[in-house]
């Protein structure tokens, strides 16, 4: 299977499945003397994994990482940084009725038809599950990117089914269990997925990030567009379905006259963008926002097929989510830390010697 690996400077390679062993990944380009502990990557975990909250799925997983390689006394080294999360509450029993019928939306029939074989248990690679790993990663991207740049990395759900957020307070976002910027909304979330969890059903959502502190010049301007790789990195995401940056879809019924962020000797005058341009970073605030749909792992019937072809009605029994969304924002920013280290060191290895008399911008 390839695509298991991510970036080209700063290189993330995962393995694992839901129901297996572990999962683990290899982090290959990090600096070295990066001060880093597992406590650190464990603050993180926590955000993302099952169980966390009566929200989310009921799989009760410690996530305890174990950092095996690339980090001495509490530094790192240069050398790959081995991670490592043994799977504890693996219940495989839940998914044998699935052994040889396809859930609707999900990998099962286009993994079957490509490989001719699957680990059915909890969805074995194509998983959620193994976004543990990305997170992990992500801490180590987020940590540098912090400590040697000051920029920092800010997720949020900022709509879930129709609920829309319309207060936005960062220091509330780790106050609650659905990562909402908005504490006026919290009660009809918390209403909204007791309902459909009471109809077995599951809702869709919508994540925020923001990128602040950003330098000029971060990005390539051909293929590897900053945006393209935010876009490809946060589409890696499961149930990741839709991805805008600045103003996106809104700028088709603008005008040039009022979409351009005009320019000024005291900064810019817009930010319609989202902080890149020619898929360069501008300086400003990178704005992204991403779209998740609701899981089919749901407990209502619905129609499916077999192995063989024939008609089966089915229903997902086991442990999910309501909503994806709700556990999504590290997962969403691990990833975008991860695209900005990578191309933060690509930069770095061909222009660290260029000095223009250009001012900077904000």
């Amino acid at each position: 299977m390839s695509g298991n690996s991510f970036g080209n400077s700063f290189v993330v390679t995962t393995f694992g499945e839901s129901h297996g062993v572990a999962l683990g990944c290899v982090v290959d380009g990090c600096p070295p003397g990066l001060e880093i502990s597992e406590e650190d990557i464990q603050k993180e975990l926590d955000k993302r994994k099952p169980g966390s909250s009566k929200y989310t799925t009921q799989r009760k997983e410690n996530d305890e990482v174990e950092i095996l390689s690339g980090v001495f006394e509490g530094v790192t080294t240069g050398t790959p940084i081995g991670l490592l999360i043994r799977n504890k509450d693996q219940k495989s029993k839940d998914y044998d009725e699935l052994k040889n019928v396809f859930r609707p939306s999900h990998a099962d029939y286009v993994y079957s038809k490509k490989y001719g074989i699957r680990d059915h248990r909890g969805g074995g690679r194509s998983s959620a599950r193994e976004t543990a790993m990305r997170v992990a990663a992500g801490v180590i991207a987020k940590k540098y990117l912090s400590e040697k740049l000051n920029i920092n990395i800010t997720g949020y759900l900022s709509q879930i089914g129709s609920i829309k957020v319309s207060n936005i307070d960062f220091e509330q976002i780790n106050q609650n269990p659905f990562f909402c910027p908005d504490s006026g909304i919290l009660h009809d979330i918390e209403n909204l997925i007791d309902e459909l969890r009471a109809a077995g059903d599951s809702v869709g959502a919508k994540i925020d990030i923001s990128v602040s502190n950003m330098p000029v010049g971060i990005g390539e301007p051909v293929f590897d567009k900053l945006e393209a790789d935010l876009a490809k990195g946060l589409m890696s995401i499961n149930a990741v379905k839709g991805f805008e940056i600045g103003k996106g879809f809104g700028l088709i019924s603008s005008k040039g006259s009022e979409s351009r962020d005009e320019m000024t000797p005291e900064g810019y005058l817009s930010n319609n963008s989202g902080g890149i341009s020619g898929g360069i970073s501008t300086g400003q605030e990178i704005k992204i926002s991403i779209a998740l749909k609701p899981t089919s792992s749901i407990s209502k019937e619905g129609q499916t097929i077999d192995a063989d072809g024939e008609s089966k009605q089915i229903q997902v029994q086991g442990r999910h989510d309501p909503c994806v969304g709700v556990r999504a924002t590290p997962i969403a920013e691990a990833m975008t830390a991860l695209v900005i280290m990578d191309h933060f060191l690509r930069n770095r290895a061909q222009n660290a010697d260029v000095v223009t008399e250009i001012p900077d911008l904000s």
